[in-house]
């Protein structure tokens, strides 16, 4: 992978400028980077916006926001494994200041997925399966305490919300503005209006490989 504007350094100094970091913390960063260079390096190979590459190889630029908020989440997720430190929250708080974006340490993303503009989304602790990708104000949370469970393959456009006992089939669409509560949509479906009184249409592969044709290499035959 390609690295740019030197996301280690930046990370120690923005951080600096919110909170103050001791020298614990600062090893922490150090340990975690290449694991975390590593899982980035992994997914950004499916993901086929062109920002993410430089001539056929995986391109990591600190100075782009939305790979910066994925890089954020996964340093908030790796440190949080070490139980007496607070950078894990940290970091957190940085990538809300940063995008606005709201994707908790504990959430468990899969190894491939993707965002362009995560401006004001929340991402709760659903089940979260490959090639998942959402878009700017987009919610997933729980109802009653029971998260959605998705399948590969869930494109979420803007605004569109899921909440609580969802079981999504894989390659599903939820249109810009949509909003599903404890209903569970089939594969191969695109998802308008809101719960109860949603509108789940069936669509074909050639139709849901259009639609997400700019978000991943890798798209169903």
């Amino acid at each position: 992978m390609i690295v740019r504007n030197d996301p280690q350094g930046q990370l120690v100094k923005q951080l600096n400028s919110f909170y103050y970091l001791d020298a614990a913390e600062k090893n922490i960063i150090a340990e975690i980077y290449p694991r975390v260079i590593e899982t980035m390096d992994k997914c950004f190979h499916s993901v086929k916006n062109k920002y993410y590459h430089e001539n056929g190889i995986e391109l990591f630029n600190a100075l782009h926001v939305a790979q910066w908020t994925m890089f954020l989440y996964l340093m908030a997720r790796e440190s949080s494994k070490h139980s007496n430190s607070e950078l894990c929250d940290k970091i957190y708080g940085l990538s809300k200041i940063v995008s606005s974006a709201d994707i908790f340490y504990g959430v468990m993303l899969p190894e491939i997925w993707f965002f362009d503009h995560p401006q004001g989304s929340v991402l709760g602790r659903a089940d979260y399966a490959n090639f998942f990708t959402f878009s700017q104000g987009c919610t997933v949370g729980n109802n009653k305490g029971l998260f959605p469970q998705f399948g590969e393959h869930v494109s979420m456009l803007s605004n569109s919300k899921v909440l609580g006992n969802c079981k999504i089939g894989d390659h599903v669409v939820f249109a810009a503005n949509s909003y599903v509560i404890d209903q569970d949509i089939p594969a191969y479906s695109i998802v308008y209006g809101m719960s109860p009184n949603i509108v789940v249409k069936s669509i074909t592969k050639d139709k849901f490989n259009e639609i997400t044709r700019s978000m991943f290499v890798t798209t169903e035959d």
